[in-house]
Formats: structure tokens, C-alpha cells, sequence
């Protein structure tokens, strides 16, 4: 790991600090890179896969290059119980449930869920905008697709 300040424009980087010593937040998944873009000032401005691009303080660290296992997303996992040596639960869908334990629980018979699809705490999970921190928004130049 390197500061960005000690890489070039243009080098595809990973693992890359938001915070001066916290550790590496973005571009950590498999396959996963970011560009850095441009330096002005204290920061430098990283392009992301998203599209997006934001502000990092050039004393952060970043890896140069891209996460390794590419191919992670391909893995044909082929039956349940290979996720359950990973360590992953059956996920059990809320029309499957009863009403006191899910809002799309219930009815007679094979009923659908009867609303648009929630959480089992009620809120929307489809379009729903859950960004809440606006303190951040300093940082972002420009925002994802």
C-alpha cells in the first residue's frame, strides 16, 4: 500500500482509505479497482466502478491494482448444502410466513404478498433511498449512474 500522493494519475488501485489510518473501505470485493483520476490540492479524485467519483485525502493508502479472483462471480455454488458449509442460512420468504412474523405473511391458501415488497420490519426494498449520511456528500464530485 502506498499513499496516493506517491501514485500516478491514471493507476487502477483497490483497498483504497477514506480516513488517514482507518483502513482500506473501498474497492476490497473480488475482481473489485478504482482509478485515480486526478490530484488537486490535499486530494485526489477516484473514479469508481459505479461511475462514481469521489474526494480522497492524498495521505490515505491504496493498493496499486485490481482485487485478484475475477471469476468469483461465475461460481456455481450447485446445491444448498454447499452454502451451508459457508455458513449461510435457508432464506425463507415472507409470503411463506405468518402475519405476526412478516407484512407479506398470511391469507388463505397460496396468497401473494398484498403490497409492494417490504422488510420484515416494513420498509421498502425496491427504489427505496437509504443514503442518510449528507455529511459525506462533500466528498462525492460526482454522483454514481
Amino acid at each position: 500500500a502506498l499513499p496516493l500522493r506517491n501514485i500516478p494519475v491514471g493507476t487502477i488501485v483497490h483497498n483504497i482509505e477514506l480516513r488517514r489510518g482507518k483502513g482500506g473501505q473501498l474497492a476490497r470485493a473480488a475482481g473489485a479497482y478504482a482509478q485515480l483520476m486526478a490530484k488537486e490540492g490535499d486530494y485526489a479524485q477516484i473514479r469508481l466502478v459505479s461511475g462514481e467519483i469521489r474526494l480522497v485525502h492524498l495521505d490515505c493508502l491504496a493498493t496499486v491494482g485490481q482485487v485478484g479472483n475475477v471469476d468469483h462471480e461465475n461460481v456455481t455454488v450447485g446445491k444448498a448444502g454447499r452454502k451451508r458449509w459457508m455458513g449461510i442460512r435457508p432464506t425463507v420468504r415472507g409470503v411463506a410466513m405468518n402475519p405476526i412474523d412478516h407484512p407479506h405473511g398470511g391469507g388463505e391458501g397460496r396468497a401473494h404478498g398484498g403490497r409492494q415488497p417490504v422488510s420484515p420490519w416494513g420498509l421498502l426494498t425496491k427504489g427505496f433511498k437509504t443514503r442518510k449520511n449528507k455529511q459525506t456528500d462533500k466528498w462525492i464530485v460526482k454522483r454514481r449512474k
